[in-house]
């Protein structure tokens, strides 16, 4: 996962590029990410974890029922 400022989400293969406006304090950008993945997906956010890279900009997360 990475994440731009254009503001879209891109998935190409089994990446996912997405854009985040919240700063990564206090685990703001990570609830926006997942509330993103969740609009995209059509999941709830429940399903979503970060396997890896909680802090870091690329991550590793698992979308359970797609």
């Amino acid at each position: 996962m990475k994440f731009t400022s254009s503001g879209r989400i891109q998935v190409n293969g089994n990446e996912i590029t997405i854009s985040i406006k919240s700063e990564p304090k206090h685990g703001k950008a990570n609830k926006e990410m997942i509330k993103k993945i969740s609009d995209f997906f059509g999941v709830p956010g429940n399903n979503i974890h970060i396997i890896s890279g909680l802090t870091s900009r690329k991550k590793i997360i698992e979308i359970q029922n797609i």
